[in-house]
């Protein structure tokens, strides 16, 4: 497969658009189709009638819509048979093999995958996508998904591990927001702009993916007995946050969970272990009676 394999791209939110523009500018014949015909005007002369002539425009289907339900919906007047339809969307691992056993049911070979970056980052060098299922497809595609990203990865057969991936990674995304947004939340109150903290907290974030791999192997290892940062430390914090939270009025129930997972690692006994210890207390939530 090379730059003249013609691509249809389904759904054109802001991800979309990028992914038929990626293809574009490379050169590969791209239709597109979207629920609401003419959203982006740019791509008016790439755009089909409907559905079913997307699908029948060329051998490669991405389909980036918000779930795989929404996806299954779309895609349902169309016929797949033959075509290699990948899957750009969220959702969980189940979703994922109910996806892929729906496309095989219509004859289609399958592959999920993820975009680990924002849109105005297809393309790049270095921009992560991961991908899942047929090796085979996988490999007859690649020059054709290396247009979206550099950084192309497969993950292995099993069509539901770029979406247990896309969980297991993306699952630190919000909670870093959040904290950042209460961050600036108390820096404001005090009439300093969030853009002052904006080179501390990028520091900060470099510091946590330094540790990252020392985190995993006690993780893969069992071994917490020799902490840079112990449990303990965290769970002292929790006074802080509710000082700092009374001062300036702040919502900081969104921290109660993490808390409650503090405390109960303390009350186990992981106190002076490594922070990566909360993973035992996370893998045994508690029972509710």
């Amino acid at each position: 497969m090379d730059q003249h394999t013609p691509v249809t791209v389904i759904g054109l939110g802001s991800m979309g658009r990028a992914l038929a523009e990626a293809y574009i500018k490379a050169g590969h014949p791209t239709t597109v189709w979207n629920r609401t015909a003419g959203k982006v005007p740019g791509l008016r002369d790439h755009e089909a009638a409907d559905v079913s002539s997307a699908v029948a425009a060329g051998p490669l289907v991405i389909a980036c819509l918000t779930t795989y339900d929404a996806t299954m919906s779309a895609l349902a007047p169309a016929d797949l048979a033959g075509r290699t339809l990948v899957t750009l969307n969220s959702g969980d691992p189940a979703g994922a093999r109910e996806m892929a056993a729906w496309a095989a049911e219509r004859g289609a070979a399958f592959l999920d995958g993820a975009v680990k970056n924002v849109p105005a980052a297809v393309g790049a060098p270095d921009t992560l996508l991961y991908y899942s299922g047929s090796r085979a497809v996988y490999d007859q595609y690649f020059p054709v998904l290396r247009v979206l990203g550099g950084d192309t990865v497969y993950l292995g057969p099993e069509p539901d591990l770029a979406a247990l991936y896309e969980y297991a990674v993306g699952g630190t995304l919000l909670p870093a927001l959040l904290g950042f947004f209460q961050g600036a939340a108390v820096v404001t109150a005090r009439g300093l702009p969030a853009a002052s903290m904006v080179r501390f907290t990028v520091k900060w974030l470099e510091m946590i993916a330094s540790v990252l791999p020392s985190l995993a192997e006690e993780i893969d290892s069992g071994r917490y007995g020799d902490p840079a940062s112990a449990v303990g430390l965290f769970e002292a914090g929790i006074d802080h946050d509710a000082s700092v939270a009374a001062e300036f009025g702040l919502d900081t129930s969104w921290q109660e969970g993490m808390h409650e997972v503090l405390r109960r690692a303390v009350a186990a006994g992981y106190k002076d272990d490594s922070v990566s210890s909360l993973i035992e207390v996370i893998r045994r939530p508690p029972v509710s009676i």
